[in-house]
Protein backbone atom coordinates (compact mmCIF):
# COMPACT_ATOMS: atom_id res chain seq x y z
CA UNK A 1 0.00 0.00 0.00
CA UNK A 2 1.38 3.07 -0.87
CA UNK A 3 1.65 5.78 1.67
CA UNK A 4 1.00 10.09 2.23
CA UNK A 5 2.99 11.43 4.81
CA UNK A 6 2.92 14.89 6.28
CA UNK A 7 6.08 15.53 8.47
CA UNK A 8 6.50 17.95 11.30
CA UNK A 9 3.30 19.52 11.36
CA UNK A 10 3.56 21.79 14.20
CA UNK A 11 0.49 22.72 15.60
CA UNK A 12 -0.21 25.44 18.71
CA UNK A 13 -2.62 24.50 21.49
CA UNK A 14 -3.44 24.39 25.32
CA UNK A 15 -2.59 21.02 26.47
CA UNK A 16 -1.29 19.70 29.83
CA UNK A 17 -2.69 18.46 33.11
CA UNK A 18 -0.89 20.75 35.12
CA UNK A 19 -2.53 24.26 36.18
CA UNK A 20 -0.18 26.10 34.35
CA UNK A 21 -0.15 24.00 31.41
CA UNK A 22 -4.05 24.95 30.67
CA UNK A 23 -3.48 28.51 31.00
CA UNK A 24 -0.21 29.07 28.26
CA UNK A 25 0.07 27.76 24.70
CA UNK A 26 2.64 24.99 23.62
CA UNK A 27 3.64 23.92 20.62
CA UNK A 28 3.38 19.78 19.82
CA UNK A 29 4.70 18.08 16.45
CA UNK A 30 2.57 15.65 14.73
CA UNK A 31 4.06 13.21 12.17
CA UNK A 32 1.25 11.70 10.19
CA UNK A 33 1.17 8.43 8.05
CA UNK A 34 -2.15 7.45 5.71
CA UNK A 35 -2.23 4.71 3.62
CA UNK A 36 -3.71 5.61 0.22
CA UNK A 37 -3.54 4.34 -3.27
CA UNK A 38 -1.86 6.78 -5.11
CA UNK A 39 -1.42 5.33 -8.73
CA UNK A 40 -4.64 6.59 -10.20
CA UNK A 41 -3.42 10.13 -9.11
CA UNK A 42 0.17 9.71 -10.46
CA UNK A 43 -0.88 8.05 -13.65
CA UNK A 44 -3.62 10.73 -14.52
CA UNK A 45 -1.61 13.70 -12.69
CA UNK A 46 -5.30 14.58 -11.63
CA UNK A 47 -5.65 16.26 -7.91
CA UNK A 48 -8.93 15.17 -7.28
CA UNK A 49 -7.77 11.49 -7.21
CA UNK A 50 -4.99 12.41 -4.72
CA UNK A 51 -4.84 12.45 -1.15
CA UNK A 52 -5.18 16.16 -0.22
CA UNK A 53 -2.62 16.74 2.55
CA UNK A 54 -3.15 20.30 2.65
CA UNK A 55 -6.72 19.80 3.57
CA UNK A 56 -5.54 17.24 5.84
CA UNK A 57 -3.66 19.27 7.98
CA UNK A 58 -5.95 22.43 8.01
CA UNK A 59 -8.49 20.15 9.47
CA UNK A 60 -6.03 18.51 11.94
CA UNK A 61 -4.82 21.88 12.96
CA UNK A 62 -8.00 22.97 13.52
CA UNK A 63 -9.04 19.97 15.94
CA UNK A 64 -6.39 20.36 17.62
CA UNK A 65 -5.52 23.93 18.46
CA UNK A 66 -9.36 24.97 19.08
CA UNK A 67 -10.17 21.99 22.31
CA UNK A 68 -7.98 22.34 25.55
CA UNK A 69 -6.59 19.24 25.76
CA UNK A 70 -5.07 16.89 28.82
CA UNK A 71 -2.64 14.37 26.94
CA UNK A 72 -0.77 13.50 24.25
CA UNK A 73 -2.68 10.07 24.13
CA UNK A 74 -5.79 12.11 23.40
CA UNK A 75 -4.28 14.13 20.37
CA UNK A 76 -2.96 10.95 19.00
CA UNK A 77 -6.58 8.82 19.51
CA UNK A 78 -8.75 12.02 18.16
CA UNK A 79 -6.27 12.72 15.26
CA UNK A 80 -6.73 9.19 13.89
CA UNK A 81 -10.16 9.08 14.39
CA UNK A 82 -10.24 12.25 12.70
CA UNK A 83 -8.13 10.86 9.75
CA UNK A 84 -9.85 7.76 9.35
CA UNK A 85 -13.44 9.38 9.28
CA UNK A 86 -12.92 12.09 7.31
CA UNK A 87 -10.34 10.98 4.96
CA UNK A 88 -10.36 8.09 2.53
CA UNK A 89 -7.79 6.18 4.47
CA UNK A 90 -7.62 2.74 5.36
CA UNK A 91 -4.61 2.89 8.06
CA UNK A 92 -3.11 5.42 9.80
CA UNK A 93 0.05 6.34 11.90
CA UNK A 94 0.25 9.20 14.81
CA UNK A 95 3.37 9.89 16.26
CA UNK A 96 2.94 13.32 18.66
CA UNK A 97 5.43 14.74 19.64
CA UNK A 98 5.69 17.65 22.88
CA UNK A 99 8.82 19.26 22.66
CA UNK A 100 10.44 20.60 26.24
CA UNK A 101 8.36 18.81 28.26
CA UNK A 102 11.03 17.06 30.02
CA UNK A 103 13.97 18.72 31.24
CA UNK A 104 16.99 17.53 29.05
CA UNK A 105 14.67 15.96 26.68
CA UNK A 106 14.24 17.03 23.08
CA UNK A 107 10.89 15.99 22.69
CA UNK A 108 8.63 13.11 24.40
CA UNK A 109 5.33 11.64 22.99
CA UNK A 110 3.46 8.40 21.47
CA UNK A 111 3.04 7.19 18.39
CA UNK A 112 -0.03 4.68 17.21
CA UNK A 113 -1.48 2.82 14.66
CA UNK A 114 -5.41 2.65 14.21
CA UNK A 115 -7.49 0.60 11.22
CA UNK A 116 -10.29 1.80 9.41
Amino acid sequence: MDKVFIDHLEVYCTIGVYEWEKQITQKLVLDLEMDFDTQAAGEQDDMSLALDYAAVSKRVTDMISTCPIGLVEAVAEQTAQLLLSEFPVLRVRVRVTKPGAVVNARGVGVEIVREA
